[in-house]
């Protein structure tokens, strides 16, 4: 699913516009960025948890060249499932 069909979705089950969707969708993930952003960790119970995961710099290598080079440290964002999704996801592949 992407966001378009996840906008759309929300629009049948709620019966709003489109455009009220999309305004409700944009809202969740513009918090969810700026929380990260922020270095807080966003919690949905049942879902899943945001956090940023630290990495340090290290030397890499180039692929195609095989030349050494230095890759900055950074903060990835990171989703960890929630128990009640696993159990969601893990039923349905059963």
């Amino acid at each position: 699913m992407n966001k378009s069909q996840l906008i759309d979705k929300l629009a049948v089950m709620t019966h709003q516009t489109n455009k009220v969707s999309e305004g409700a969708v944009n809202i969740l993930f513009d918090n969810i960025k700026g929380a990260l952003t922020a270095g807080d960790k966003v919690e949905i119970r049942g879902f899943g948890s945001f956090l940023l995961k630290h990495y340090g710099a290290y030397t890499g290598r180039n692929p195609k060249t095989g030349e050494q080079v230095m890759v900055p440290e950074k903060n990835l964002p990171f989703f960890r499932s929630g128990k009640d999704l696993r159990k969601k996801v893990d039923k349905k592949s059963k």
